[in-house]
């Protein structure tokens, strides 16, 4: 026992003391004549009516242990996804069992079948200590009253935010705890942190095999950037095939459901990844939807995830350039004739033709009239005027020409506006160069290294005439450098091209740029001649080679490699560039999901606008189509979005249109595909690890399914069963007033007694 008033211990003993003395004095002065002994009798009795209402002012309050635990609330969540529905066998069956055997190993009880016998053995162990509440999670959070009618149904599971909700649900409410059955699947991927959104301990219960399951998976599949209509971009792939030894694996490619082309791999070992690389040719005008399919084999845990999607946007649109020359000559002449015969190109040039009586420099332009002006001086001063661009193309150029100005502005152009740079010309790279420049980062080479080593793609290096081009092995693959379908005919048909007049002695790479193409010495030494790299937002390439046009006039005139090659680089240069109005990447990866469609707004100078009115327009794969307002989200990037729900599996097109105070601002276009991936069947095992994390971030306990029997035990031990102990008022009862009213009824007899009353 103590005080809820706490004193100091002579504070204790003053009141003690003045209950005794008040208790002796109240009979000091009294009409009848009192004996020694009848006078303490009396003075005891009030002094101790007078220690008892003293310590009940003190709050007299005991420590008990907590609340018994059936007055506590135990969740059990049980996850209801489609994976599962998956049967586990005990054990992995080898590669050479049979197929009845196989079937025999998948009649078992699915994991949610399990799942469901857990519930019913946990009610019986737990019903009479803990207020039991049974919920199911998948794509939400949901109560049920029949643990029997529920089914693997849900197309996503959402772990994370299963623990969120429920955490709002309870959050005025003590849990003893809470009880996570499931495979360990989340496809909203699980945030550091959060099983302490949950004041309790998370016991996770892992269901399923935690081996590699009999199965066979498309574990990854991306495609390459179309630079040209019609050119070909390479499709690659990677699978897996686990509990089938060594056998074949079969990889099919669909062109929006056309059959491309069929390969069959032999893994290394079981389980081994297989790769391949298809060169495919995508629909310049649509979106080409390119599927790979591994047909379903005996005895897979699960057939879904067979097969993978991706999407080539259709090219569409054009890329608008700026072409500066510091002379008219054949390269400058070849060279915009090549880029102005690209339909998805925009050229403006400015070639210096001389000075004029004042020594001022003088300029041939050839752009829209509404350009005109801003390119009189040679090279745009505002940033609107050369934010117009997508890309600018520096040739022959000195870095004397540009104001220390134009060159930051152009490197704000690269890094900020994800515009691009192409330099060529060996007077671009006399002497310093754009070293030392607001330029000099931006570069893919470093003027100041002249010593570094260049790989090829071949090892084999015969002797050829000076200057002639050959790829390295980074070139042989990259889309800028393809002239033809395989790496190898790539490789010999650059090795084909005619030499060229010079090459410019630049440095080596900088660190994450890639050297594309080099210009052998007649000893087959490799100096630099086509360098890239994305800087910031954008991009740049630096070309060293002089009189290129030799490409064109001294081969065929079938022979369109000249007119490829620029066009590619062009437009591999000005990739990056984006519009004043932009849709930022999505990724709902099954029907049924919400994705925020977020659209970002600049003005002329690509600031962001937080003023403007954005609509957006969705199409569904059935031509379906829904308008919808987007509301300003980030002010600072000129961001707005707006919450939608992709139904339908397939490609969706997502349309955006800003204005401000009435005038249009841009429109831009999306397509997105819904359902190129199963997530909710990648990698079927148990995800232990998942559940590891969570029960170790809540100081929980993860325990297999074979373990279920130990959870009443853990729980018991567990710190929210242990709770806070209460506090309790010893005076708050009857046996208090009883006390008093005794002790004063005692002191009136008394005094009859002894004839005072």
């Amino acid at each position: 026992m103590r005080f809820a008033v706490v004193l100091p211990w002579w504070g204790y003993a003053l009141a003690c003391g003045a209950a005794v003395i008040l208790g002796w004095l109240a009979y000091a002065r009294v009409p009848v004549k009192l004996t020694l002994g009848k006078r303490l009798g009396l003075s005891a009795l009030r002094a101790f009516t007078l220690l008892l209402l003293i310590a009940i002012l003190l709050r007299p309050v005991i420590t008990v242990p907590p609340t018994a635990a059936n007055n506590s609330l135990l969740p059990i969540l049980v996850d209801v996804s489609r994976s599962m529905r998956l049967r586990d066998p005990s054990t992995p069956p080898p590669p050479q069992a049979e197929s009845a055997s196989l079937r025999a190993g998948a009649d078992g009880p699915t994991r949610l079948e399990r799942a469901q016998a857990m519930v019913k053995d946990l009610q019986a162990q737990l019903g009479k200590e803990y207020r039991l509440e049974i919920l199911t999670f998948g794509e939400t959070l949901a109560v049920t009253t029949d643990i029997d009618r529920v089914a693997a149904t849900a197309r996503r599971s959402d772990l994370s935010g299963a623990i969120a909700d429920l955490a709002e649900r309870h959050r005025n409410d003590r849990l003893a705890g809470v009880v996570v059955l499931s495979d360990g699947g989340d496809t909203a991927p699980m945030e550091s942190g959060e099983g302490g959104a949950i004041n309790a301990p998370i016991m996770t219960v892992g269901i399923g095999n935690a081996g590699a399951p009999r199965d066979r998976e498309v574990v990854n599949l991306t495609a390459g950037e179309p630079l040209l209509p019609g050119a070909s971009i390479d499709v690659s792939v990677s699978a897996t095939s686990t509990g089938f030894g060594t056998e074949p694996v079969e990889l099919r490619i669909r062109a929006n459901g056309r059959p491309v082309e069929v390969r069959r791999l032999t893994p290394s070992t079981d389980g081994a990844p297989v790769h391949a690389v298809f060169t495919v040719s995508p629909a310049p005008d649509v979106p080409t939807v390119y599927t790979v399919q591994i047909p379903e084999a005996t005895g897979e845990v699960a057939i879904e995830n067979n097969s993978r999607s991706v999407l080539v946007p259709p090219q569409t649109g054009k890329r608008r350039l700026l072409v500066v020359e510091g002379a008219p000559g054949f390269e400058h002449t070849f060279l915009k004739r090549a880029l102005s015969d690209d339909p998805g190109l925009e050229i403006d040039a400015v070639v210096r033709k001389g000075q004029n009586d004042d020594g001022r420099d003088t300029f041939y332009v050839q752009a829209d009239p509404s350009r005109m002006a801003a390119l009189s001086s040679g090279y745009p001063f505002k940033r609107s005027e050369l934010f117009a661009y997508d890309g600018v193309i520096f040739g022959n150029i000195e870095a004397d020409f540009f104001t220390k100005e134009q060159l930051e502005l152009t490197n704000d152009f690269i890094a900020q506006r994800g515009g691009g740079l192409l330099v060529l010309g060996a007077r671009s790279f006399d002497r310093q160069g754009l070293a030392g420049t607001a330029l000099e980062q931006a570069l893919p080479i470093d003027l100041t290294d002249r010593g570094s080593t260049i790989t090829l793609a071949s090892a084999q290096v015969p002797a050829v005439e000076p200057n002639t081009p050959a790829l390295t092995v980074d070139g042989a693959s990259h889309p800028a450098t393809r002239l033809a379908v395989t790496p190898e005919e790539n490789r010999q048909k650059w090795g084909s091209l005619p030499a060229l007049a010079s090459v410019a002695h630049v440095g080596g790479s900088r660190p994450g740029a890639q050297i594309l193409a080099v210009a052998l010495t007649a000893g087959g030494t490799p100096q630099p001649l086509i360098a890239a790299q994305r800087y910031g937002q954008g991009r740049s390439v630096a070309f060293a080679g002089e009189a290129s046009w030799r490409w064109r006039m001294l081969r065929p005139a079938t022979d369109t490699s000249y007119e490829t090659i620029w066009r590619q680089l062009a437009r591999w240069v000005t990739a990056g560039a984006q519009g004043p109005v932009t849709i930022g990447a999505m990724s709902p990866a099954v029907p049924g999901i919400t994705d925020r469609i977020s659209v970002v707004v600049r003005d002329e100078d690509f600031r962001p606008v937080a003023n403007a009115e954005v609509a957006i327009e969705m199409t569904a794969p059935n031509g379906e189509k829904r308008q919808m307002p987007a509301v300003l989200s980030t002010p600072q990037d000129g961001r707005y979005s707006v919450a939608a729900r992709f139904d339908q599996q397939g490609v969706h097109k997502i349309d955006a249109i800003a204005a401000r105070g009435g005038t249009q601002i841009g429109r831009a276009s999306r397509p997105v595909l819904v359902g190129g991936v199963d997530l909710e069947m990648t990698q079927p095992r148990l995800n232990e690890s998942v559940l590891r994390r969570l029960a170790a971030e809540s100081s929980g306990r993860y325990i297999r399914a074979d373990q279920v029997r130990q959870l009443p035990s853990l729980l018991r031990e567990s710190r929210a069963e242990a709770g806070t102990p209460e506090t309790r008022d010893l005076w708050h009862n009857g046996w208090s007033l009883l006390a008093i009213v005794g002790l004063l009824a005692a002191e009136w007899v008394a005094r009859r007694r002894v004839g005072l009353a």
